[in-house]
């Protein structure tokens, strides 16, 4: 038997039996339209995702430019025997914390 003619009868049977069972074809064809779905949503979700990336990339860019721009203070001098610790809240905002209710 020839190749050919063998491939003929394999897709003459398999329109046949598409004939007899219509449900089978809107199966396929459901099964098509799912795969073209699933291969669009797949490349819109990747384009997406690519624009993401380019925006964070560029954002971190401006971040990083910003940055390298500020000034760090020097460090604080270290004395011996002297408390280097910050103000109490009190003598930072001038209010006194012991109040009087009414």
């Amino acid at each position: 038997m020839n190749p050919v003619q063998a491939t003929g009868q394999i897709a003459g049977g398999v329109v046949d039996s598409l004939k007899a069972q219509p449900l089978s074809l809107a199966l396929v064809v459901m099964n098509l339209a799912l795969i073209g779905f699933i291969y669009m949503q797949g490349t819109a979700f990747n384009t997406q995702r690519e624009t993401n990336v380019k925006l964070f990339i560029d954002v971190q860019r401006e971040v990083q430019k910003l940055l390298s721009q500020c000034i760090i203070p020097p460090p604080q001098t270290f004395r011996p025997g002297a408390l280097n610790l910050p103000p109490e809240p009190s003598q930072a905002t001038g209010i006194s914390q012991d109040r009087e209710r009414p």
